[in-house]
């Protein structure tokens, strides 16, 4: 699913114009983003949750030449579903009928 299709599905699903619905999946974008950015977690009940995962440096090695290289430390945003979602996706479509 891309941005554009979100946007699609919350404009059909609550009666919004498409430009209302764009702003509304923006803005729980730029929040989530904001969130994290700013070390919190975030957490959506029955989707999941978000978080900043901090990954310290170290010394890799180039697999083409063999020689060392440094990694540094880098910031990476982790998400884990819940349980709800976990078994909703496991479901097999004759399961939803």
């Amino acid at each position: 699913m891309t941005r554009t299709d979100l946007v699609r599905t919350v404009a059909d699903r609550n009666g919004l114009p498409a430009r209302a619905a764009g702003q509304v999946v923006d803005a729980v974008i730029d929040g989530i983003a904001e969130a994290l950015c700013s070390g919190r977690r975030v957490q959506v009940r029955g989707f999941g949750a978000w978080r900043a995962r901090h990954y310290p440096g170290y010394v890799g090695r180039n697999p083409r030449t063999g020689e060392r290289v440094f990694v540094p430390a880098k910031v990476l945003p982790v998400f884990r579903p819940a349980r709800a979602l976990l078994a909703r996706v496991r479901r097999t479509p004759s399961e939803e009928a």
